[in-house]
């Protein structure tokens, strides 16, 4: 059975190696645009009266969204400036710009956590100095309070020095265990014993915050690997995370998953204090497996494109059901970066978002049925590299670090909230926008300048979303900026908020009970502590032939860098091409992308690209994808995304041009 090149909407299939043929599971993903009546409002589309067996698209629902309330904001940072005027409980006042992010739903759902950073507090002895520098919190969501009257908790105030050896620096993230009693914040795990987190027996006295350590060394040596965007898994037993890696003068990284065990007594590495040690350790990543671009195996003079190929790149959490791990993989449309969700066990993948912006945090709802999503679509900041569908990911085999880079301004992101169903994008359904309702003024819960930050979380009964946002603040606005700064209406000054949106036509739909998962994700490669860092595969030098799945080709040139490393420029002629017998590509596109530092990308890209789509009716639409006749020239950073090009590269859509944004906006 030949490989799929087709990338256009349909179901992911995936033919697993520990599977007989046979009994290989098809996924329902991204369908065409069903005919048949929406399903109800926040009820799970039905499998009934569909086109294709894909049920209608969802009726937009009701949601109701309000501000979460914080601690006061400090007049200042100066010691003492956290008054009793500013605060009468004497238990802390914030910093009013930065160091906030909110976290995930205690499983009593009805606090939330949040690392923030207070100010201004009084020195000591005050007993109010605890409250200084970041700390980790929970917050009520019911408009209910806490004993001592704050609708607020600190969990790491004033926690005794002996009780926090060796606590890391990093605290993003905070992820609750479904016990209660314990939260994942950065690096590191807080533990309040038997207590659960949000009673009154939880104090300082009773808490414990233990590093975390990734045995990365033969001999046990050492700090241990580093690791980035920590989840939990739903078992409160495993951890998932990421990891950069540097090899050949370029920057990559891979996802991992691995168990969670306590040491009270360490004896080699460091720290030697109480810890937890990451163990039985799996890199999501096997460099024997299917690459989403490789030569095929029969013919060396053709490029397949496997579209249920595992290509984890950063992983962004599980499923409530414990049974896939969701993550950043690559494109299946040219320039369009998704996220999908694999099984740990079967390897199945199916591709959870597919509009043509850009996606990165995620949150799949405790019943399974739905997908929270920060996108940027609706900015239009993608649409001039992604917004002409259905183009295969063959230029992607050098772009996708530079076109991932530019969805941001600097810290200015251009996310909003949106609800997806479980069967993806479809047709005209593009999800609904949970901040939808308001005037967009000021300070309004869909005021454009509040944008969305990672990660949303959904409360234990899908009932509700919790999410934050920043406001854009120079220099991502104002001087030569050409959008204006606006003046926070945040309590204080604030420039950020935790949000609540509330499902409010919607009953429980809890999540079910985990049971710890095995060590074993049969996909992946053990990883063995002290080993090489494996190196992605790549398609060699030459020139190939992709054949349309209904008709025409694609002639592809590759081109690898001097030291042969990776792919350096890959060039693709279209002759009549098309994998849905719908839209017909013809044209040349030509990218070469270089390194000129570990995390930058200098991409020259030239683009003559025209798509014919033929309708139900018979008619036909003409999209373009073109540079200048110079080209179009970035040079972008993935770790800052400051936008910088000369040259111009736009894709018109059914009359509509999308153009990139102007340098450093």
């Amino acid at each position: 059975m030949p490989k799929a090149t087709s990338i256009s909407p349909g179901p992911r299939r995936r033919w697993s190696r520990w599977l007989p043929l046979g009994l290989a599971a098809i996924l329902l993903a991204v369908p065409a645009c069903s005919d048949s009546k929406p399903d109800e409002p926040g009820k799970p589309a039905a499998t009934g009266n569909a086109t294709g067996g894909i049920p209608a698209p969802p009726r937009a629902e009701p949601i109701s969204v309000r501000e979460l309330p914080l601690p006061p904001v400090a007049p200042s940072d100066d010691p003492g400036a956290c008054t009793a005027a500013v605060n009468p409980h004497h238990t802390g006042c914030l910093a009013g710009r930065g160091g906030f992010q909110s976290g995930g739903y205690l499983p009593d759902g009805k606090s939330v956590t949040a690392r923030v950073t207070f100010a201004g507090a009084p020195a000591a002895p005050d007993p109010a100095s605890v409250y200084s520098g970041s700390q980790l919190i929970i917050v009520r969501t019911d408009g209910k309070t806490f004993a001592g009257g704050d609708a607020w908790k600190c969990l790491t105030c004033g926690v005794p020095a002996a009780n926090a050896v060796s606590t890391n620096q990093a605290m993003d993230y905070p992820q609750p265990f479904r016990d209660g009693k314990r939260v994942l914040f950065g690096t590191n795990i807080l533990d309040c014993g038997e207590h659960p987190l949000a009673d009154e027996a939880c104090t300082p006295a009773e808490t414990h915050i233990y590093p975390i350590r990734w045995e990365n060394t033969a001999d046990g040596s050492g700090k241990g690997g580093s690791l980035r965007e920590l989840r939990i898994h739903p078992d409160d037993v495993h951890l998932g995370f990421s990891s950069f890696t540097i090899g050949n003068g370029r920057f990559g990284q891979f996802a991992y998953l691995g168990r969670l065990e306590f040491d009270p007594a360490p004896t080699t590495g460091t720290p030697l204090a109480p810890r937890y040690d990451v163990v039985k350790v799996t890199r999501l990543f096997d460099p024997a497996d299917t690459q989403p671009m490789s030569v095929d195996a029969s013919d060396p003079a053709t490029l397949v494109y496997d579209r249920d190929a595992l290509s984890v790149g950063e992983l962004r959490g599980f499923s409530a059901d414990g049974k896939e791990v969701t993550y950043i993989g690559y494109p299946e449309e040219s320039s369009n970066i998704d996220v999908f969700a694999a099984d740990l066990t079967t390897g199945k993948v199916r591709r959870l978002t597919a509009n043509p912006e850009y996606v990165d945090p995620i949150d799949l709802s405790p019943d399974g049925n739905w997908t929270v999503a920060m996108d940027t679509r609706g900015s239009d900041r993608q649409m001039f590299l992604a917004a002409m569908r259905d183009v295969p990911p063959i230029t992607d085999m050098v772009t996708t670090s530079a076109t991932s880079s530019t969805r941001n301004n600097g810290m200015r992101r251009f996310f909003q909230p949106i609800l997806i169903d479980r069967y993806g994008d479809r047709g005209d359904y593009q999800g609904q926008r949970i901040n939808a309702a308001g005037d967009g003024s000021p300070g309004s819960v869909n005021d454009p300048n509040w944008n969305g930050m990672a990660d949303p979380r959904w409360s234990p009964d899908g009932t509700a979303i919790v999410y934050w946002q920043a406001l854009a603040t120079s220099p991502a606005c104002g001087g030569e900026n050409p959008l204006p700064c606006e003046t926070s209406t945040a309590q204080g000054g604030r420039t950020y908020r935790m949000m609540i949106a509330e499902l409010t036509s919607r009953g429980p739909a809890p999540a079910p009970k985990v049971a710890p998962i095995s060590d074993d994700v049969p996909w992946g490669v053990k990883y063995v502590p002290g080993s090489a860092i494996p190196s992605r595969p790549h398609v060699p030098a030459g020139t190939y032939t992709v054949t349309g799945a209904r008709g025409g080709s694609a002639k592809v040139e590759v081109t690898e860098s001097a030291d042969k490393v990776a792919v350096e420029t890959v060039a693709v002629a279209y002759t009549d091409f098309t994998n849905d017998g719908v839209s017909t590509l013809n044209g040349t596109e030509k990218v070469t992308v270089t390194v000129p530092a570990l995390t930058t990308s200098k991409v020259d890209w030239f683009s003559d690209l025209t798509q014919t789509v033929r309708a139900k009716d018979g008619t036909t639409t003409t999209n373009t994808k073109k540079s200048s006749p110079d080209g179009f020239h970035l040079t972008i950073d993935v770790l800052t995304n400051i936008f910088e090009a000369t040259g111009t590269l736009t894709t018109t859509i059914d009359g509509k041009a999308y153009r990139q944004p102007a340098n450093r906006t």
